[in-house]
């Protein structure tokens, strides 16, 4: 899947000409606060009282453990907050310099399909990385978004995925690594695989400020999801 011609083909558009709400949080926001937001408007989403959003934001530095998280892979657990995560996957790392963003989208508008989604948001991520210079892939039985050629200790992970859905209605979401500390993930086996490593924009030698990054993830987005509408408040932390 490294051309666009497959990433058109993994498009996950409505069915009607609604637009996604796009919002950016300028400051770090708490892990627990975030969640707190996520919760009260997914379930505003299906009840039909609010629309979709795509939250775009920073975390200080924590560990999340989702629910297939192995207690063994927390590897140093006194070194920052450790949090449940109701999330799909293993343990991984927020800190200052990733790029997360939070996707609340109705599936019944669009396909009750869980994989399909997947592989729409990893599209979505290997589209942001070619508008910054990176070939991004995927890799036959993992999640996420890699960088380098396919073998042990030739890859790294860019890009990880975590979702929930709760009514057709998805939770959680992506994280970029763009600047991040990487030796802050030295404290956890980052989503299970111990054989790989983690790797960020700077280190790749293609460094881009956040807003740059933020274009190119709203790009991206609309080519996979379609049309978005920005300029309204943020969810409160």
């Amino acid at each position: 899947m490294d051309d666009l011609a497959a990433i058109r083909d993994l498009r996950f558009l409505r069915t009607d000409d609604a637009r996604v709400e796009w919002e950016v949080s300028a400051g770090p926001v708490a892990y627990p606060a975030a969640v707190a937001a996520m919760e009260e408007r997914v379930a505003q989403i299906a009840a039909g009282e609010a629309r979709e959003l795509v939250w775009l934001l920073e975390h200080p530095p924590l560990y999340t453990a989702g629910v297939s998280a192995k207690p063994g892979d927390l590897l140093d657990p006194d070194r920052f907050p450790v949090f449940k995560s109701g999330r799909g996957g293993q343990f991984t790392y927020h800190g200052p310099g990733q790029r997360v963003a939070y996707v609340m989208l109705d599936l019944r508008a669009r396909r009750r399909d869980t994989r399909a989604f997947v592989l729409a948001l990893e599209a979505w991520m290997i589209g942001t990385l070619a508008q910054l210079g990176v070939a991004g892939e995927t890799r036959e039985g993992r999640v996420g978004v890699w960088v380098g050629e396919a073998g042990p200790s030739r890859e790294e992970k860019i890009a990880a995925i975590g979702v929930k859905i709760r009514r057709w209605v998805s939770f959680h979401g992506v994280s970029l690594n763009v600047a991040p500390d990487l030796e802050h993930f030295a404290g956890i086996v980052p989503c299970g695989i111990s054989e790989h490593g983690v790797t960020s924009l700077e280190r790749l030698g293609a460094p881009a400020a956040l807003g740059e990054v933020d274009q190119a993830l709203a790009h991206s987005f609309m080519s996979v999801f379609g049309p978005i509408s920005t300029g309204n408040s943020p969810p409160a932390p």
